[in-house]
């Protein structure tokens, strides 16, 4: 797990090219721990994993849609990318493999799930299942998904309205029509 505050943060850079952060337990830790995290710099570094994700899933081919799911100390729980086209397996989106990823909790309640794009109703559901209490919406432009029924459910939502999210997941809409459509089931 890692921890993400208004701190700068140091990133090392793995032989794949992929940002490593320190874990909880590391001993080289580099993060500040400064409490809970509630600043707009803080949801857009947590968003940075989930763009990560997305950035990772259109170089294997997949739809961009990534996902992150946060502890209430911001320590990193999992993260993960949409892969239906990858793995041919239509439960496979950006939330689900980040929640998959995550392991097993007591309880999710006071856990925060980043992603690229508003929810789908599937991965609504999961996030209403497991009384996920906030969500962090890279942009809903694109796709509104379950958000309105999230915050009917007491859910907090925050939508970043990022256009990093936008551009990258319109492009590749623009390239593969057909797949998005099934990725959304039209």
């Amino acid at each position: 797990m890692l921890r993400f505050s208004t701190a700068i943060m140091r990133l090392r850079i793995d032989s794949a090219g992929r940002s490593v952060y320190p874990t909880k337990g590391d001993a080289a830790q580099t993060f500040v721990s400064t409490g809970k995290l509630i600043g707009m710099a803080d949801h857009e570094a947590m968003l940075a994993v989930a763009l990560e994700e997305a950035r990772a899933g259109l170089e294997e081919g997949g739809v961009p849609i990534g996902g992150a799911l946060f502890d209430a100390d911001g320590w990193l729980l999992g993260r993960g990318h949409n892969q239906r086209v990858q793995r041919g397996d239509p439960s496979a989106h950006g939330e689900t493999e980040a929640f998959r990823n995550a392991g097993r909790r007591r309880s999710y309640r006071d856990t925060t799930m980043v992603t690229t794009l508003a929810p789908c109703w599937y991965c609504s559901g999961l996030i209403r299942q497991f009384g996920i209490g906030t969500v962090v919406v890279g942009e809903s432009r694109t796709f509104q998904g379950g958000v309105d029924w999230l915050r009917e459910n007491r859910v907090e939502v925050v939508d970043l309205d990022s256009q990093e999210c936008v551009d990258l997941l319109g492009s590749f809409i623009a390239r593969h029509p057909d797949v998005w459509d099934e990725d959304i089931g039209e």
